[in-house]
C-alpha cells in the first residue's frame, strides 16, 4: 500500500479541498482507551497503552513482523518514555481504526525531489501539498507495513502516547499521595517520591484511567537511556525455540489441509478437470475449483488431512488449462515491445531543471546508454499461505500479512459476509518484501474453508506454485543522454525509462472504488531517477508507463531497485568520459547535497577507497537514497574462473535518529544479500504464457560461502528516523557493477550481471 500517488490527483483542486478540511474536526492519533482489546484487570490509558495489573505495559502493534525487528523498535519507543524495562512490554494486535493508519508511507507518494529538502527550506506549495495528502491520509487509516515507514509513522505517536499515560501515572499518584506531581519520579515502571513511597503501574492505572494530563511532553534526547542503544530483538527467542508462530505453524482443532495448483498460464483458467485419481488418494477429501482472486491466476485446490496428501492430490488431477483470452505472454516480446515505446513516447516528465535542448544543442558531445532489468519474483522463504474458518456466518483468517485490512475485506467479500463479521489474526511473517501486500491466497483460503462444512482450512503453496504465481517485480528498460561541453563537464541529462507501472494494477487489485479516477503517473516507477542528488544543470527524467499483461507487484526497495543500478552505473560512465576518479566526480557534482556527501566519504573513508587491493580484484562504489535514507556502498570484487565473487561490502547510511543499531546492521546485511541475489542470479523468463523459474536450483540466492563480509557505519544524525529496512538493497548491484568495470573495462547495462 506504499507511495499511492494516486493521492495527488485528488489534491488537483487544492483551494477546493482545503476548504472542505476547514470543516472537519481535528484528528488526534492518540486514540481513546476503547479501542484497545478488554482485557480483564488490564487498563487502557489511551488507543496505544494499557497497563496490566502486575505493573506491565501492553502495547497496540499495529505493524507486521517479518524480520525487520519492527515489533521490538516500536516497543523500545514505549519503553523509554515510560521508563520501563523492555521485557516489561507485551504486545496485541491493534484494531481497525484510523489511528493506527500508515500516515507516512501515504506521504512517501509525493514526488519530490530530495534536494528541496536539503537545502533546508521548503516552498508553500510542497508544504501545503505535504499537509493535505497527510490529512486525507490520517483520514482513510490505511493499516500497512510497507515503504520502511514503520518507525519513521510511528514516532511521534507512540512516543506521545507513552508520554501521555506516564504522565497520567505520575498525576494519580501524586495525588493519592498529596504531593506535587513534579515531586513523583519515574524509574523502572515505579513511582517513587523522596518520602519513600512508591507503587508500580499497576496500583495507579485505575486512578489514572480518570486523569487528563496537560503539556505533555517527550522524554529529551539527552534523557534517552534506551533509544539508541544496542538492544537484542525480543522475537528472536521465540523464533530460536521453535516457539513463535508463521502462518504455518497455525494449528486449529478439527483443522484440514488445502493445496493449490493453478493455470501454468499467467491469466489462464480450467477448462475442464478430471478428479477421480486424486480423490482415490488416502486423506484426500475433496478437489474444489478456484477463482482469480486479488488478481491472481485460476486454478484448483485439494482438500486433505495432511499438507503432504493434499499436494499428492493436486498433482493426481487431470486438468486441461485455458489460455488467457489476451493470449500468452512473452517476456521477450515485451522487452522488444519496451523498447519501442521507450524510443517512441515522450512519457509523464517527473523532474526538469535548466533549459535541456538549450544544452543539448550546444554541446561537443553526447554519451548514449541504454539499461535494463528482468522480472523479478519475491522468493519468500514462507510460501503465501492463509489458514481459514467460516462457521455461523463469520470468518477467522489467520495469515502473515502486511495489509490486515485488505486481507479483512477479501475475506468478507469472497464470503459474503460484512467486514464486521470477519476477525483477522496476524501471525509472523516468514518474509514480506511487498508480495504480501497482496491478498489473492487469502481469497482462495476462504473460498475452500466456505465448503468445509465449518472446519478450519490451512491452504498453502507450494514453492513452485508461489514461484510462478506471483507478483513481479517489474522489467524495466532507462535510456540515458548526456550533454558534454567543451571542458568534458556534464551540461545536461536526460534519462527516460519504460516499464509498467505498478501503482494503478495494484489500486485496481486492492481498492478498486479508488482505482479508476486515480490512475495517475507512478512515482515508484521513475524514483531513483528523477530525485538524483547530483547537481547538473539542466535536467530532463520522464517515463513512459506501460501494461504488459504480468501481473506486477511492489518488490522490496520497489523502483529504486532498478533504477539505482541504471543511474549509479552512468555516472560511473560519465566519471571514465572525464577521466575522473568515480568518488572525486561524485563528490564535484554533490556540492549542493552535503548529506549526501558525508555519507559516500565515510563509506570510501571506511573501506579505503584508493589503496591497493589484492592482486585481480578492485572497488566499485553506488551512492543512492531511498525511504528517506541516505546509503553509500563500497564493494569488493574478484573474478574467478569468470564467476563473479564479491569479497567485502562497505556500507555507510544517514537514517536519521537510531533506535536500535543493531537492527540498523542486520537489516543493511539482509538488504545487501537479496539485492546481491538479485543482482547476479535474479531474472524471471515468461515463455508461452509460462513462468519458467521454478525454484532455488534455477532462481537461486546467495548461499553462506558466496555471502561477502558486511560493515556497516551510521551516520549521527538528530533527524526523524527513516526507512531502513529496504534502502541497502538499491546500491549493491551498481556497486558490483562498477567494480566489474575497474576489473575488465567492460560495461555491463543489464541485470543480473554477467560477464
Amino acid at each position: 500500500m506504499k507511495r499511492r500517488t494516486w493521492l495527488l490527483s485528488a489534491l488537483g483542486a487544492s483551494g477546493a479541498l482545503l476548504v472542505g478540511w476547514a470543516v472537519l474536526p481535528a484528528r488526534s492519533r492518540l486514540g481513546s482507551p476503547e479501542l484497545m482489546l478488554a482485557t480483564p484487570g488490564d487498563v487502557a490509558l489511551n488507543g496505544w497503552v494499557k497497563i496490566a495489573q502486575d505493573g506491565a505495559v501492553i502495547l497496540a502493534m499495529p505493524r507486521s513482523e517479518m524480520g525487520q525487528g519492527v515489533h521490538t523498535a516500536l516497543a523500545m519507543l514505549v519503553a523509554e518514555e515510560l521508563d520501563l524495562p523492555l521485557a516489561r512490554v507485551r504486545l496485541e494486535q491493534a484494531g481497525g481504526d484510523s489511528i493506527y493508519g500508515n500516515v507516512a508511507m501515504i506521504l512517501a507518494t509525493l514526488p519530490q525531489h530530495p534536494l528541496d529538502s536539503e537545502a533546508g527550506h521548503q516552498s508553500v506549495k510542497i508544504k501545503m501539498r505535504e499537509w493535505i495528502v497527510g490529512k486525507l491520509a490520517r483520514e482513510l487509516g490505511i493499516n500497512a507495513t510497507g515503504g520502511s515507514s514503520s518507525i519513521t509513522d510511528l514516532w511521534d505517536p507512540l512516543r506521545m502516547a507513552a508520554a501521555t499515560a506516564r504522565a497520567s501515572l505520575v498525576l494519580a499518584a501524586a495525588k493519592a499521595w498529596q504531593v506535587p506531581a513534579s515531586e513523583v519520579s519515574v524509574a523502572s515502571g515505579l513511582l517513587q517520591h523522596a518520602s519513600g513511597r512508591s507503587a508500580h503501574y499497576g496500583e495507579m492505572v485505575s486512578a489514572a484511567a480518570a486523569l487528563t494530563p496537560s503539556d505533555v511532553a517527550c522524554k529529551d534526547r539527552q534523557d534517552w537511556t534506551l533509544i539508541g542503544r544496542a538492544t537484542a530483538r525480543t522475537d528472536i527467542p521465540a523464533k530460536l525455540m521453535g516457539q513463535a508462530e508463521f502462518g504455518l505453524d497455525v494449528r486449529r482443532p478439527g483443522m484440514l489441509f488445502a493445496a493449490v495448483r493453478m493455470s501454468p498460464m499467467l491469466g489462464g483458467a480450467v477448462a475442464t478437470l478430471d478428479d477421480q485419481a486424486a480423490l482415490a488418494l488416502p486423506g484426500v477429501d475433496k478437489v474444489l475449483p478456484l477463482s482469480a482472486w486479488g488478481g491472481g491466476t485460476a486454478g484448483l485446490a485439494v482438500v486433505a488431512k495432511t499438507t503432504w496428501q493434499a499436494r499428492q492430490g493436486a498433482q493426481a488431477v487431470q486438468v486441461q488449462w485455458q489460455a488467457p483470452s489476451a493470449g500468452a505472454l512473452s517476456s521477450q516480446a515485451i522487452q522488444t515491445d519496451l523498447l519501442a515505446q521507450l524510443n517512441a513516447d515522450s512519457g509523464h516528465t517527473f523532474h526538469e531543471q535548466g533549459v535541456p535542448s538549450q544544452a543539448e544543442r550546444s554541446a561537443a558531445r553526447r554519451q548514449d546508454a541504454l539499461y535494463q532489468a528482468p522480472y523479478l519474483a519475491h522468493a519468500t522463504m514462507e510460501p503465501m499461505n492463509c489458514t481459514a474458518q467460516v462457521k455461523e456466518g463469520r470468518v477467522e483468517i489467520w495469515v502473515p500479512t502486511q495489509v490486515p485490512q485488505m486481507a479483512r475485506a477479501m475475506a468478507a467479500k469472497v464470503a459474503g459476509v460484512s467486514q464486521e463479521q470477519v476477525s483477522v489474526h496476524v501471525t509472523l511473517l516468514g518474509g514480506g518484501f511487498g508480495r504480501r501486500l497482496e491478498v489473492d491466497f487469502v481469497g482462495q483460503a476462504v473460498q475452500v474453508a466456505m465448503a468445509c462444512g465449518g472446519l478450519p482450512v490451512q491452504l498453502s503453496w507450494s514453492r513452485e506454485e508461489d514461484m510462478a504465481h506471483d507478483f513481479y517485480r517489474p522489467m524495466q528498460l532507462a535510456k540515458f543522454q548526456a550533454s558534454l561541453d567543451a571542458q568534458g563537464e556534464v551540461s545536461c541529462l536526460r534519462i527516460k525509462s519504460a516499464g509498467d507501472a505498478i501503482s494503478p494494477r495494484w489500486m485496481a487489485r486492492a481498492l478498486p472504488q479508488f482505482s479508476a479516477p486515480f490512475d495517475t503517473p507512478d512515482k515508484t516507477t521513475a524514483e531513483g531517477l528523477f530525485d538524483l542528488p547530483y547537481g547538473f544543470a539542466s535536467q530532463h527524467i520522464s517515463h513512459v508507463a506501460t501494461h504488459s499483461g504480468v501481473p506486477v507487484g511492489f518488490w522490496r526497495s520497489v523502483g529504486h531497485s532498478h533504477n539505482a543500478f541504471f543511474s549509479e552505473c552512468f555516472i560511473d560512465e560519465l566519471a571514465n568520459t572525464a577521466g575522473q576518479d568515480p568518488l572525486a566526480f561524485r563528490l564535484k557534482w554533490l556540492q549542493d547535497a552535503p548529506r549526501y556527501a558525508a555519507v559516500l566519504q565515510l563509506a570510501t573513508n571506511k573501506a579505503a577507497w584508493g589503496q591497493a587491493l589484492p592482486p585481480g580484484h578492485a572497488h566499485g562504489l553506488a551512492l543512492h537514497a531511498s525511504f528517506g535514507s541516505i546509503v553509500a556502498q563500497v564493494a569488493q570484487v574478484s573474478l574467478a574462473h569468470g564467476k563473479i565473487r564479491v569479497h567485502r561490502v562497505v556500507c555507510a547510511i544517514d537514517c536519521g535518529t537510531v533506535v536500535n543499531p543493531d537492527t540498523v546492521a542486520q537489516q543493511i546485511e539482509g538488504g545487501v544479500i537479496y539485492g546481491l541475489s538479485a543482482a547476479l542470479f535474479g531474472r524471471i523468463d515468461i515463455v508461452d504464457g509460462a513462468v519458467q523459474q521454478s525454484n532455488f536450483p534455477n532462481y537461486p540466492m546467495l548461499n553462506l560461502a558466496q555471502a561477502p563480509v558486511v560493515e556497516t557505519h551510521i551516520v549521527p544524525s538528530t533527524r526523524a528516523p527513516a526507512g531502513v529496512g529496504e534502502p541497502a538493497v538499491p546500491p549493491i548491484a551498481p556497486a558490483v557493477g562498477n567494480a566489474l568495470f575497474a576489473l575488465t573495462g567492460k560495461r555491463l547495462r543489464s541485470l543480473p550481471l554477467a560477464l
